[in-house]
């Protein structure tokens, strides 16, 4: 049969055409009905009764402070300075980010004052003890939920200044500084960073040196890559700053120290012999002031070294009862820990806003119908949509066990503890930030063009959250310090002939654990399987790093260029460390929990967890731990396991216990908030209270 001729084919075209014209159709397309407008439906009315008690796990992933915490979400919602707005017939908080970046600094400060005159800052310094220390973590991470820069603002404030000079000062200092700075009397900032120098703080170029006719310390910038860079608090508010300084005394380096100075009088002139200038407008955080800072030979009282650490006597000699350079300068990082923590913690609690955001509004937007006169399908139910969400879900849900084993273990710190908090805060500190970012990205891509709308919060999130990547310690530098602290464990443990001790190490005692050639779905989901395929990963790559540092140093190289050389086995085993590590704290939080539904969904959740891992973790082929065959089994265990959380979806992502308030309209009533009717009183109206 001959095809048919140019004027045939644009005869039916014309035909065809005009038969859609007059609402025909051929024999060829399928009946369709007009489809009835949309109508939103609450997921709670077709997601199935939750197995688990929400509160119990509530309290799991919470963990401590949950009066607290509802009592501070209520103090915000009630407020006017917190910006409650109407949509979709629900009140919503969230700052206004179309204001001016002065406008949002402004407001930063009047949310303070609020919170300072309600009492939430209440003993955050002068206060003692775990119970003391936990409440403030727990307060702190509410206010991250609402706003970053307002977060950021407080931590820099009572967890850099205010910690320096706890950990760094002595009873002189605690006398004089804590009081005022939890009453926010003084508003202190952390100046360690420098345009020259980042996660290079050994380097910084700022330089004090000692007068001892005048009993005063001098501090200088020598030159342009010393100014102190990024200092938050700086540009409009700080009246003191800790400044972090090469300290040299009768014309010898003594190493970085640690200084007390006054940058701007109590009506906000800035002080003889500093310039402050502004760092501007960033991607986000624009309602915290980050400044630079210059000094010109500013003096400063002998008074003001904190001097737990090293001091100068009055006649200008240095004394320490540390000896050795490395153990002192070791000594100087201590604030940073408790900056990680706050860091890792409040990754978490933005990835949990997301995810619930995200997850509520897949399980009421529908796209596209499988069969004809059918209702188009929600989002969650297919299959590729639960891929890209109920896997970051359950990282999330490990991720919550992680953050609160690093605030238990750093609230109940003891110098022998140290090592441990150090390397652990480093290594989660990188993984849940990334994961952060990695879930915020997932979660707005999955909303569609409602993500990026400012009021639906992951788009604008992305922004102020990105810089969680690089300070308080580049995360890609962390994980390098992490491998480090390992290769030295190894090392020690091979020189002296003992047992490993300490940093989850001691499987390494043990025989080497086997994996199965044929991987089952039972075997894929045991705990024993889990922990020994991560415990095989760690040891494995451990060995292989220590032996090819050991091979490099034996060809001349230095150890320092070993580990340049050997910088993509230290990046696998620090992300080993750390699955390692995260998992042990969800089988931890596991075994606290009673047999029954809970602790069957926490071994859903946590199977998705490891799986994922195993998925998505090149190491476990490159090395060999899994074959391609059982490759493609987890693939298909991952999709299975998808599907068996989709009912519990709503449920998990309810035990967040975060308010209404605190999310967005299209986790609700998304057409009702885009409606007409919305925008016709006023645009943008807020609740009157």
């Amino acid at each position: 049969m001959g095809s048919p001729s140019p004027a045939d084919q644009v005869s039916r075209r014309a035909q065809a055409l005009a038969g859609h014209l007059r609402g025909l159709h051929t024999s060829m397309e399928p009946s369709l009905s007009p489809s009835p407008c949309l109508q939103y439906s609450p997921p709670e009315l077709a997601s199935p009764p939750s197995d688990f008690n929400l509160s119990d796990m509530r309290k799991l992933m919470d963990g401590h402070n949950l009066q607290d915490r509802d009592w501070l979400f209520g103090l915000m919602i009630q407020s006017k300075l917190f910006n409650p707005r109407v949509a979709g017939g629900r009140v919503f908080v969230s700052p206004d980010y179309n204001q001016s970046m002065e406008q949002q600094r402004e407001m930063t400060m009047k949310r303070i004052h609020y919170l300072l005159d309600c009492g939430v800052f209440q003993e955050w310094l002068t206060g003692r003890g775990p119970e003391v220390e936990m409440r403030k973590f727990a307060l702190h991470e509410v206010i991250g939920m609402y706003d970053h820069s307002l977060a950021v603002k407080l931590g820099v404030h009572y967890f850099l200044w205010g910690g320096a000079i706890q950990f760094f000062g002595t009873k002189r200092h605690h006398d004089k500084w804590l009081r005022d700075t939890e009453n926010y009397v003084i508003k202190g900032c952390f100046a360690m960073t420098e345009l020259g120098h980042g996660s290079n703080v050994r380097g910084i170029e700022t330089v004090t040196t000692y007068d001892s006719k005048t009993g005063e310390f001098v501090i200088n910038s020598p030159c342009e890559s010393a100014q102190k860079y990024w200092i938050g608090g700086a540009a409009n508010h700080a009246t003191h700053t800790i400044v972090f300084s090469q300290l040299n005394i009768n014309g010898k380096s003594e190493g970085v120290h640690a200084f007390i100075a006054q940058i701007r009088d109590a009506d906000g002139n800035i002080c003889p012999n500093v310039r402050v200038a502004d760092c501007g407008h960033k991607i986000g955080l624009n309602g915290v002031d980050n400044g630079r800072i210059w000094f010109d030979n500013v003096r400063i009282p002998r008074e003001n070294l904190l001097n737990s650490v090293a001091d100068v006597s009055p006649d200008g000699q240095y004394l320490s009862a540390i000896k050795d350079p490395d153990q002192r300068f070791a000594a100087f990082l201590a604030p940073l820990t408790s900056g990680r923590v706050t860091i890792a913690t409040s990754a978490v609690y933005s990835s949990k806003m997301s995810l619930a955001i995200a997850i509520r509004y897949s399980l009421t937007r529908r796209a596209f119908s499988i069969t004809p006169n059918q209702p188009e399908v929600l989002l969650l139910d297919y299959p590729s949509h639960q891929r890209r969400l109920l896997p970051l879900l359950a990282k999330t849900y490990a991720m919550s066990f992680a953050a609160n084993y690093l605030k238990m273990i750093y609230v109940k710190r003891t110098p022998e503890s140290n090592k441990t908090i150090h390397v652990v805060s480093s290594a989660f500190k990188a993984i849940l930030t990334w994961h952060n970012m990695r879930t915020l990205q997932e979660c707005r891509e999955a909303c569609g063009g409602q993500g990026l709308k400012t009021e639906n919060r992951i788009g604008q999130m992305k922004g102020e959250y990105d810089v969680q990547s690089t300070f308080e310690g580049d995360n890609n530098v962390l994980m390098q310090q992490v491998s480090k602290a390992l290769l030295a464990e190894y090392i020690a443990v091979q020189k002296r002939n003992r047992p490993f001790k300490g940093l989850g190490l001691e499987h390494m005692n043990k025989s080497c654990p086997v994996v199965p050639s044929q991987l089952t779905s039972s075997t894929l989901r045991s705990s024993q399987f889990q922990t020994d395929i991560f415990c095989l990963r760690e040891r494995d790559l451990l060995i292989r790093f220590a032996a090819e540092m050991s091979q490099l140093q034996a060809q001349g190289l230095s150890r320092e260029y070993a580990l340049l050389q050997s910088y993509q086995l230290a990046e696998d085993l620090g992300r080993a460390f750390s699955d390692r590590a995260i998992l042990q704290t969800f089988l931890d939080a596991e075994a606290a929990v009673s047999s029954g539904p809970l602790k069957s969904m926490l071994s859903l959740l946590r199977s998705m967890h490891v799986l994922i891992i195993l998925e998505e973790d090149a190491s476990f082929l490159r090395y060999g731990y899994l074959s391609p065959d059982n490759a493609a089994g987890i693939r298909k265990e991952v999709t299975i396991l998808c599907s068996e959380l989709r009912p519990h979806a709503l449920a998990l992502v309810s035990s967040f216990g975060i308010p209404d308030a605190f999310l967005s309209p299209i986790a609700f009533n998304w057409i009702d908030a885009n409606s007409w009717s919305s925008v016709q009183p006023q645009q943008g109206a807020t609740v009157p209270l």
